[in-house]
């Protein structure tokens, strides 16, 4: 059983770990890496983009789900990758492709450790879903980049969850895992993300959307999305009433505080075909 001494010792360990650069990162699957760099490349075409999707078989075929989904359908099914790279847009793919990979990294080798990797990808799903949904009402920002952002905010849940795994196969107190994550994944969130190479704009979202006084300026950004997705995510799933009124990120993306999307004819039905459409 993991008591209170052993889990401080335990996050001393992870954080000594982090500034001596020896802990273990995930690593994204190479198709990933390509797809993502090809998009943000001026250049690339949904010719390119289909070339590199092709010699993956289980992204091919999530690909052509999606673009047959509720969410993109049109009047004529689609049965060809190039098709479906150009009705989704490159960075409906580049989102899907990350997406793709993020469920393949999340793989445990116990039980104990599927049911906790399940519980961070569930929220992931609808934190994403709800990024997506709140992209929307600002212009400034692009709905897919919002919704990666979302998938990815919680990707420093897993070196933790492994490490706790291994030395002591969960034999402990939920709420003292709960307090590990919140404590160490969003550093550990924003080495992945660099270590990824991913932007900035990205990168940054692990700890700045646990920040509730993030404020880098006035344009809204990434991050302050998925804050907002994050809390309105909580208040639905445990009823919490917290006064958000101050938080700089609601004003920015223009929701009221005391408004839970969620909970909302319209947005909820949205989310929920966002979800679907990431769970595949």
């Amino acid at each position: 059983m993991l008591n209170t001494a052993q889990a401080h010792d335990f996050a001393d360990e992870i954080r000594e770990e982090i500034e001596s650069n020896r802990i273990q990162l995930p690593t994204l699957p190479e198709v990933a890496l390509q797809v993502r760099d090809a998009v943000e490349s001026d250049s690339t075409d949904a010719e390119t983009i289909a070339r590199m999707v092709a010699n993956d078989a289980a992204l091919s075929a999530r690909l052509l789900q999606v673009a047959n989904s509720p969410l993109y359908r049109g009047r004529n099914e689609i049965d060809s990758i190039r098709h479906a790279v150009t009705r989704l847009g490159l960075k409906m793919v580049r989102s899907l492709v990350v997406s793709l990979a993020m469920k393949q990294i999340f793989q445990a080798t116990s039980d104990a450790l599927d049911h906790q990797f399940r519980q961070v990808w569930d929220d992931s799903l609808q934190i994403a879903a709800i990024s997506r949904v709140l992209a929307g009402n600002v212009s400034q920002l692009e709905n897919e980049q919002a919704m990666l952002g979302g998938l990815i905010h919680n990707i420093g849940a897993l070196p933790i969850l492994t490490k706790l795994d291994e030395r002591y196969g969960f034999e402990a107190d939920p709420q003292m895992i709960d307090s590990l994550i919140a404590d160490l994944a969003p550093e550990i969130g924003s080495r992945i993300l660099h270590h990824w190479n991913f932007s900035e704009a990205l990168a940054n979202i692990p700890s700045a959307c646990y920040d509730l006084s993030y404020d880098p300026g006035p344009a809204p950004t990434y991050a302050d999305i998925v804050l907002v997705a994050r809390l309105q995510n909580l208040a639905a799933k445990t009823g919490c009433e917290d006064d958000w009124s101050n938080i700089p990120a609601f004003a920015k993306i223009g929701v009221e505080p005391e408004v839970v999307i969620v909970n909302m004819e319209g947005p909820a039905e949205e989310i929920a075909e966002v979800r679907t459409m990431l769970e595949g």
